[in-house]
């Protein structure tokens, strides 16, 4: 009986994805032939619709956060989870700021005139249908919802739990606002539902183009490792800034702070600190007690532990899994080096690919950092904060890749695209 029952919630989970996807595919048709100004047009028309509706989002996530608090979400997802006024209009403006970037359809990536008379071009189009799996992030049900539409695309969300309530009441003003443009409610859908609904949805393999999950290493390894259906990754940011020999370190306290401390939930922020044995002494008593002033918990080395006795702070020694991890919280790692050479290897041990910085003002010392550090993002002399869509001039950007195929970094809009080959001739036939 046990066995009969999971197997018809799977059938129904299967059921309503097919369902789903097979009005988003009819969508993505209706979509594909539109000019740039019925999407700018019908962005900004979404925008104002959240806006208006502000403060029925804040009441519902209001509702998600008291759960979440009762079940005893971390304090790093409750961060991502909750919206205020403020940021549900910032995400307003986010679809106000992607309706005013260039339109990608159609773009001539390259083309030619081939001796025999054929022209040929390859342009940008839409994918088709996009999946979202990801955790409690609602503005990502915007975000996703507006680079879509914006290239083209029908997306499918499929969010956390943890948002239900906040998802639900924010789909609903997307789909009644396209709606009231002309355009198909069904270009923006939310599956809800468990595990099965997940399982089915990275099953969809012919209706679904790509799937895009965005949260934890669990998810992203579970989406990449279980789904039929193509992926770009999205991986977790165990982020490093490294404090070279050659440093201002005027420079480098704010980079540091500003790079775990403004927002330390997110995939962009630091997760370790390396700081070259030549500064050490100069730099990190100030640098630990600004930290450890700002709240952060920090996790050292021998060496960077007598930096810390020496300016008073309280540190916790570090073990070798702290290289390793993306804390998301007021956490920080933090190892003493003895050369470029050494912070290299730490990077290329520890780093997850995906943002590191550092600060130097010795060129040959940024020149190899940039050549020698494999990640989405290498940054010299900056906050590891800028790896972000909207930051790098992208508008929203629907993720941050880790992988190295089809895009790396941040995606925004020509990252929601594929070419066709366009090819017109008089007449010609191969010999």
């Amino acid at each position: 009986m046990v066995q009969s029952n999971s197997s018809q919630v799977e059938q129904d989970a299967a059921g309503q994805v097919t369902e789903v996807a097979t009005r988003s595919r009819e969508a993505a048709r209706v979509l594909r032939p539109t000019s740039g100004a019925v999407r700018n047009t019908a962005l900004r028309a979404l925008a104002d619709a959240v806006d208006a509706a502000a403060t029925d989002v804040v009441r519902a996530n209001g509702a998600d956060l008291s759960r979440g608090r009762e079940g005893g979400l971390s304090e790093a997802l409750l961060d991502r989870l909750a919206l205020d006024e403020a940021r549900v209009h910032a995400v307003a403006e986010g679809l106000r700021d992607v309706a005013a970037l260039p339109d990608p359809l159609g773009d001539v990536v390259r083309g030619s005139t081939l001796p025999n008379g054929l022209q040929v071009r390859q342009l940008r189009v839409p994918m088709g249908v996009v999946g979202m799996i990801y955790e409690a992030r609602p503005n990502v049900t915007v975000d996703a919802a507006g680079l879509a539409l914006k290239s083209g695309n029908a997306v499918i969300l499929r969010g956390g739990s943890a948002a239900e309530q906040t998802n639900r009441a924010l789909v609903g003003v997307l789909r009644e606002a396209l709606t009231a443009q002309g355009l198909p409610a069904d270009a923006v859908a939310l599956l809800e539902g468990g595990r099965e609904v997940v399982r089915a949805l990275m099953a969809a393999r012919g209706l679904v183009d790509v799937l895009i999950p965005r949260g934890g290493a669990g998810l992203i390894r579970t989406v990449v490792e279980e789904s039929t259906v193509p992926v770009i990754e999205t991986g977790v940011g165990n982020c490093h800034v490294y404090v070279d020999a050659a440093a201002d370190l005027g420079k480098a306290l704010p980079i540091l702070l500003n790079s775990k401390t403004h927002r330390p939930s997110v995939c962009n922020a630091a997760e370790s600190l390396l700081v070259h044995r030549d500064v050490a002494d100069a730099f990190l008593p100030k640098a630990l007690t600004e930290l450890t002033t700002a709240g952060v918990r920090v996790h050292v080395d021998e060496r960077a532990a007598r930096c810390a006795q020496a300016a008073g702070t309280a540190y916790e020694p570090a073990t070798e899994e702290d290289w390793d991890t993306e804390y998301l919280s007021l956490d920080l790692a933090v190892r003493v080096v003895d050369s470029l050479d050494e912070a290299l290897d730490h990077v290329g041990r520890h780093g997850s690919g995906h943002t590191e910085a550092i600060v130097t003002e010795d060129r040959s010392a940024a020149r190899r950092w940039v050549a020698e550090v494999d990640a989405a993002a290498v940054l010299v002399n900056a906050s590891t904060r800028f790896t972000d869509g909207a930051q790098l001039g992208l508008g929203a950007e629907i993720g941050i890749s880790t992988q190295k195929l089809h895009a790396r970094g941040p995606m925004g809009l020509a990252e929601l695209t594929t070419t066709t080959w366009v090819i017109e001739g008089d007449g010609q036939v191969r010999a």
